[in-house]
């Protein structure tokens, strides 16, 4: 099989990135730590244009983890608005907490110190460290995956598991740090983060206008279609507990506390049953996500 060089493909992907890359908030470099720490946790699962409004509403709201520590649970979760997985809003609010007592109010530089904050997994940990403090971290999501999938493995897909053999050739991939520190290292990362959020998709890949369309092992086997395993298959919305919890949100949101049995009755879900609606409220209690007194129900602390 085809295996293209990789300092070759780092090479085109660097150049093609610097003349290409969206012009993000997040990615100037006067941005804070802390904004690229919000910026990493609300893009999780989530699209940049959804992303935009609520990140620079967060930061003009919050512009230091000491002033979402602050801040009341019900409005964090109220501004968090429909961006998905209301979860994160939370974990984020704990972790700026943690970086009160624990940093000083400010954002740890290390992976380490980073994994040690509630709610901050592997990925959020080496983006932040990489991206806010230029340290030659392994950063994969879905879009690098992809990319190193089709560029180097010949595989139309990754699959939905980040393998073992994935992680190793994630690591293997990353430029020699030497002799500017993690300035190479980090530009692969973001480099190939973006070709694969724009031209590598999913779905239908621009290799018309790839950088690196003639090193592709992918490219170079035929372009064959993803087998079985390496599908990714994401889960649909309506009639999901997803969909019940969002539209139980949409009406806390509201700001009102409101009658348990009103909020279930009147969503407008005519497919979810009482049962699933009940199911999907309780759960949300059990998150933190909204409190019952008596009967009523509202976000925490409303």
């Amino acid at each position: 099989m085809f295996t293209p060089e990789p300092t070759l493909v780092h090479e085109r992907v660097i150049d093609w990135f610097e003349v290409h890359a969206r012009d993000l908030p997040w990615r100037a470099p006067e941005c804070s730590p802390w904004g690229v720490m919000i910026s990493e946790v609300m893009l999780q699962q989530t699209p940049v244009v959804r992303v935009l409004p609520r990140w620079r509403d967060w930061m003009q709201r919050w512009p230091s983890p000491r002033d979402l520590a602050q801040a009341p649970t019900a409005e964090v979760l109220t501004a968090w608005d429909r961006l998905g997985y209301p979860r994160r809003a939370l974990r984020l609010q704990a972790a700026a907490q943690a970086m009160v007592e624990r940093h000083s109010g400010e954002v740890p530089d290390t992976v380490g110190a980073l994994r040690d904050l509630p709610g901050v997994g592997e990925y959020t940990a080496a983006a932040v460290a990489c991206f806010a403090f230029n340290q030659p971290e392994v950063v994969v999501d879905t879009n690098i995956r992809r990319v190193h999938a089709r560029a180097f493995t010949g595989h139309a897909l990754p699959g939905k598991t980040y393998t073992s053999a994935q992680r190793r050739l994630a690591a293997e991939l990353m430029p020699a740090t030497a002799p500017d520190g993690g300035a190479a290292a980090c530009a692969w990362n973001a480099s190939a983060m973006e070709l694969g959020a724009l031209i590598c998709t999913a779905r239908a890949p621009q290799c018309g206008i790839c950088p690196v369309a003639d090193l592709c092992a992918w490219r170079a086997a035929g372009s064959p279609a993803p087998t079985e395993e390496q599908q990714t298959r994401g889960q649909g919305w309506a009639g999901t507990d997803r969909q019940v919890r969002g539209a139980i949100m949409a009406v806390l949101r509201t700001g009102e506390a409101v009658e348990r049995d009103q909020l279930l009755e009147g969503l407008p879900l005519p497919e979810a049953s009482a049962e699933q609606r009940a199911r999907c409220l309780d759960s949300l209690i059990g998150d933190g996500l909204a409190g019952q007194l008596g009967t009523r129900v509202s976000l925490p602390g409303a």
